[in-house]
């Protein structure tokens, strides 16, 4: 596999890279504004790239979206986009993107948390009445609050509700029934924690996610990109990537 890495400076463009490497993986070219040291053809644009390749991955930050896309639309190619923070006009266009070229777009690429997510929706279909707080936490340069992870989380907890509720982030308005509020942490190294609290008036129950390491989620890069390749056009999530796993197993 044949790999365009975008943002490949950054930490998790530094632990993709080792993990492709020590998978076996080729590093076709890598992408970043930042000064690269790679063995590899290195540009500050995806623009600028020629190699050919099976699939991008892209680990930026979401002001490149537009960038992105045209570029991958251009040169048809496969694209993993394993960045947060996009606005409503840049998911509009991923979504159309899609319609052309396979897409992975996912708040997270964490096997574990596909479950979690489940098991949250679960809960939350359980005890519909119960007030629910998530709490995120990680590493103080992150440049997204909240995380994709918990919007990800709030948005499973309120369609398990049958769409009843908003999300809330910090104390501005009171809470009302259904609400899901979201408090995020960014202090540290935290590769990354998603508790979610379900308070009923006479119980507590709390669910929790904690990622150990950034090489998580290069493994789980690593693991959609294969997935990827051959796909038709389509907009796919690690749910996708699950789902496949299981009907391979």
């Amino acid at each position: 596999m044949r790999v365009i890495l975008v943002g490949a400076a950054g930490r998790m463009g530094l632990q993709t890279r080792k993990t492709l490497e020590e998978n076996g993986e080729t590093l076709a070219a890598a992408v970043d504004e930042a000064q690269i040291n790679a063995e590899c053809p290195c540009y500050r644009t995806i623009a600028d790239v020629k190699e050919d390749a099976d699939v991008i991955v892209d680990f930026s930050n979401a002001k490149g979206t537009d960038a992105l896309l045209d570029f991958a639309l251009k040169r048809k190619l496969p694209l993993l986009i394993a960045t947060t923070g996009q606005s409503a006009a840049d998911k509009r266009r991923i979504a159309r993107a899609a319609k052309n070229i396979p897409v992975f777009f996912c708040g997270n690429l964490s096997f574990g948390v596909a479950l979690f997510c489940s098991l949250t929706a679960k809960v939350a279909e359980a005890f519909p009445y119960a007030d629910v707080e998530i709490v995120e936490t990680h590493n103080a340069s992150k440049a997204d609050s909240p995380s994709g992870t918990a919007l990800m989380l709030a948005r499973r907890i309120i369609a398990a509700r049958g769409g009843v509720g908003k999300i809330r982030m910090g104390k501005r308005h009171c809470r009302q029934l259904g609400d899901v509020g979201i408090s995020s942490l960014r202090m540290g190294e935290t590769a990354g924690v998603h508790e979610v609290l379900f308070d009923t008036g006479f119980q507590l129950i709390t669910l929790r996610h904690e990622a150990k390491g950034r090489e998580l989620f290069a493994r789980g890069a690593l693991n959609a990109a294969r997935f990827l390749i051959g796909r038709p056009a389509g907009l796919y999530s690690v749910k996708d990537l699950s789902d496949a796993r299981r009907s391979a197993e």
